[in-house]
């Protein structure tokens, strides 16, 4: 009975982390009154379970060689990313309030070389996912233990450089990588059915060697679950394909197409933060 209760507070914390998440993130975006806020809350809670269970990590040893990466492809969820980071002690809180300003070490795509934590900077969409493909193979070639975890988006999945790294990564048999698809089926131009179809989704993975789940991307115990199985996978890379819902937890981008990228009043941030705290939402 203990272990069962310890694993509800496990999960009910990190749900109450991912709801932090997602306030920072809103609030962040709110005070700089636009930014790309559909596809950063769609991700809040993987980055929970990353970053706040999952992931073999060390804030006060950032270059520490045996540390799991997580390599944000779709490098416009930079300020989902930074909330995370910002909570697990990377860097203070307060620097939140810079997203993407003058001088920022916060862009609004994700950069290495400006930001604590950051593993790859990213932003051409799919040249994140290449480098997560060649660290994995580098720590293989070194017999490091670190594991590579990547996300990408559904729009980016259109590229045709996902499907190179793709290919590597199963011919490789590069099973410390556990990759994801924040599938929240829009990108900026429509709904990627209608753009450019992704489905069969899960049937082109396995095509190219990987190990494939379909979860409820905003599960938290389906998303560490799904995590454990592909820990246990041998012999291929693992890829997660998250359901998820665009503007998650926020009234006025929820399920919209237009919340790629929107304006954000002061009226809107303040309303939709103070829902997530009433629990009104999610």
């Amino acid at each position: 009975m203990a272990e069962i209760t310890n694993q509800k507070e496990r999960i009910q914390q990190l749900e109450a982390k991912a709801v932090e998440l997602r306030k920072s993130t809103i609030e962040m975006i709110g005070k700089l009154g636009v930014g790309h806020i559909g596809g950063c809350l769609s991700i809040c809670d993987v980055l929970s379970a990353l970053y706040f269970d999952v992931m073999k990590i060390d804030p006060s040893n950032k270059d520490w060689q045996e540390r799991d990466r997580f390599i944000l492809s779709k490098g416009h969820g930079g300020p989902a990313l930074y909330a995370a980071l910002a909570h697990r002690g990377y860097f203070d809180i307060q620097l939140l309030d810079t997203l993407n300003r003058s001088n920022t070490n916060l862009p609004s795509h994700c950069d290495k070389i400006l930001t604590p934590g950051v593993d790859m900077t990213a932003g051409s969409l799919a040249q994140g996912f290449s480098a997560a493909i060649g660290m994995a193979l580098g720590a293989k070639i070194d017999k490091n233990p670190c594991r590579i975890f990547t996300l990408i988006g559904d729009g980016e999945s259109q590229e045709g450089q996902i499907w190179e790294a793709a290919m590597l990564a199963g011919s490789q048999q590069l099973d410390n990588v556990i990759a994801f698809v924040d599938y929240n089926k829009m990108q900026i131009d429509g709904y990627t059915q209608e753009v450019n179809g992704l489905e069969p989704l899960d049937l082109k993975w396995k095509a190219f060697g990987w190990h494939v789940q379909v979860i409820d991307g905003h599960d938290i115990q389906q998303i560490l679950d799904s995590i454990e199985r592909a820990d246990d996978e041998k012999g291929r890379p693992s890829m997660i394909i998250l359901n998820t819902i665009k503007g998650k937890g926020a009234y006025f981008a929820e399920g919209l197409v237009g919340s790629h990228n929107m304006p954000v009043t002061e009226e809107m941030w303040k309303k939709a933060v103070a829902m997530l705290d009433e629990g009104e939402v999610i």
